[in-house]
């Protein structure tokens, strides 16, 4: 089960999250901030903003979901973080980008 089974209907959102463990919280952001994820006692926690609109919303899961489908959350050194933000960011965005386009 992954991403790209969920963008082809072959499975739900909730199924995807139940597999790899993970839930979604709606929480007020400030402005700029779409959501983000964490780790916390082995759950995925995705944190989207709630101000957002319905696309939106889902755009930010889809990108939250692929930083755990990239292992990104294992990747990064605390200190060195800041540093690869940028990299990882870009690495989520272009491989929904490319699993919305080969479905």
């Amino acid at each position: 089960m992954n991403i790209y089974n969920l963008l082809k209907g072959n499975i739900t959102q909730k199924e995807l999250l139940d597999y790899i463990n993970a839930t979604i919280r709606y929480k007020e952001l400030p402005k700029g901030i779409n959501g983000f994820v964490f780790q916390h006692k082995g759950i995925f926690v995705i944190i989207v903003n709630e101000c957002l609109s319905y696309y939106k919303r889902k755009k930010t899961i889809l990108h939250e979901l692929a930083h755990i489908e990239l292992n990104q959350l294992e990747q990064y050194d605390n200190d060195l973080f800041a540093l690869k933000i940028d990299k990882y960011e870009d690495e989520a965005d272009k491989y929904i980008k490319y699993l919305i386009e080969t479905c």
